[in-house]
């Protein structure tokens, strides 16, 4: 079967997700000229503003119902966005349906719903990462603390959305993130807890596209975790990104691929998981070299929709030869030159308790180097939209260089409103000027 046939069978795509990412997803792939209809289950109040994209809310999101839906639809491709379905185990039971997913199953998305594994398979391939301890007991977490007297990073070993890493500066504070943990604060994802050891550098996020065998390297990229200007606050999902991340060059970007990805997919292989989807690697650049801080099954958020931009054509033929396991039958993936800049509009009160219910006002519309992309946002009976979430919107735009990018997605950004509007002004300070 040539290319062009293979390409001729991707008409309608569905992405699980409702956030950020998903919508920049959705817009990446409707630049693919052969596809007739993307639906985003469940999609947000932005879903429906870039053309094919349409959203399908299902009386229930259990996946037998969204099986169900999809086969309805003569669905071509499933991407699915978030970690959480990925780790409870949608896309298995997807493929068992029929289905061609893009994205791990159960097995290959415990690289992000465990740290404590994920750790075990760095050490067992030998990809560089920081020292660590894994416990059950908050007992046993704390006596680890007081017997090496430092400071540490505390970590829940389960997905809790983004927020379950503290990056202490005191051993007092260290403990405090033990028994918070220990507490209930993450639910399940806290029952064991990863003390790691603190190591410094500049943060980067590295993505390969994989198809179990294979994979194909995108532009890094880097994300600004801490809520505040000047890296201050507590952690969150991610408040900004850019990319290319300048940090590394072609080369450098080559010799992570060869220190870190291509033992992750061999690691994963020998484990006998076919890892079909996203493998990111969150690095540190230390003085002894590079370093894993974590993986994730998915693409990031925000990350993701700096990255989106950057997309050739051929972005959605190339998910489609990953997810059968062909991704060598893939047409090459271009990548556009530019520079691309990412602004997360956050709710009031985020990350701890976010309002939401606020009229959004929005006086400017997406173009080929300016995008709104939605997340937490829906709309009500009067065609308003309205905040649901901590991260509202993200506001990306593109230039020939990272000072023209930023400069054109701040300016529109005071074109968008909602009461308790919060952004950080100085996303993008390593790459501009400010």
């Amino acid at each position: 079967m040539s290319k062009n046939q293979r390409a001729e069978e991707l008409k309608r795509i569905l992405i699980v997700g409702g956030g950020g990412r998903e919508n920049s997803i959705a817009w990446a792939l409707s630049k693919n000229q052969s596809i007739e209809q993307i639906y985003v289950c469940p999609g947000n109040g932005g879903t429906s503003n870039f053309k094919k994209c349409i959203c399908l809310k299902p009386k229930s999101e259990d996946a037998k119902t969204i099986i169900t839906e999809c086969q309805r639809l003569e669905i071509n491709l499933v991407i699915i966005g978030p970690e959480v379905p990925l780790a409870q185990g949608l896309a298995d039971k997807m493929r068992e349906a029929g289905l061609t997913v893009f994205g791990p199953g159960k097995d290959g998305a415990q690289l992000e719903a465990s740290k404590e594994w994920s750790k075990a398979l760095m050490i067992e391939n030998k990809i560089p990462t920081a020292k660590y301890w894994s416990t059950g007991s908050e007992e046993e977490a704390l006596e680890i603390l007081k017997r090496l007297n430092q400071p540490l990073v505390i970590k829940a070993d389960g997905l809790a959305a983004g927020k379950g890493v503290t990056v202490c500066e005191t051993i007092k504070q260290s403990k405090e993130a033990i028994q918070e943990i220990f507490s209930g604060k993450f639910g399940s994802a806290g029952d064991k807890v990863i003390l790691e050891e603190k190591i410094e550098g500049p943060e980067v996020s590295i993505f390969a596209l994989c198809d179990g065998e294979k994979l194909i390297v995108l532009p890094p990229a880097q994300d600004h975790k801490r809520l505040l200007d000047g890296d201050n606050g507590p952690n969150t999902g991610g408040m900004g990104a850019y990319a290319p991340a300048r940090l590394i060059d072609e080369e450098e970007l080559k010799k992570l691929t060869d220190l870190v990805l291509i033992p992750t997919l061999k690691g994963l292989k020998k484990k006998k998981i076919k890892y079909i989807g996203v493998i990111y690697a969150g690095l540190m650049l230390t003085s002894s070299g590079p370093k894993v801080i974590e993986f994730n099954c998915r693409f990031g958020d925000p990350e993701c929709q700096a990255l989106m931009p950057l997309m050739g054509e051929e972005f959605a033929s190339v998910l489609f030869a990953c997810s059968r396991g062909e991704i060598e039958t893939a047409p090459k993936l271009t990548f556009n030159s530019e520079c691309s800049a990412c602004i997360v509009a956050a709710s009031k009160g985020y990350p701890e308790s976010p309002q939401t219910g606020k009229k959004i006002d929005i006086r400017v519309e997406s173009d080929s180097s300016f995008q709104v992309f939605h997340a937490g946002t829906t709309i009500d009976e009067f065609d308003n939209i309205i905040t649901t979430g901590g991260r509202v919107l993200s506001i990306v735009a593109q230039g020939e260089s990272f000072d023209k990018a930023f400069e054109l997605a701040y300016a529109n950004l005071k074109q968008i409103n909602f009461e308790g509007m919060h952004f950080r002004k100085d996303i993008g300070y390593q790459v501009r000027k400010i």
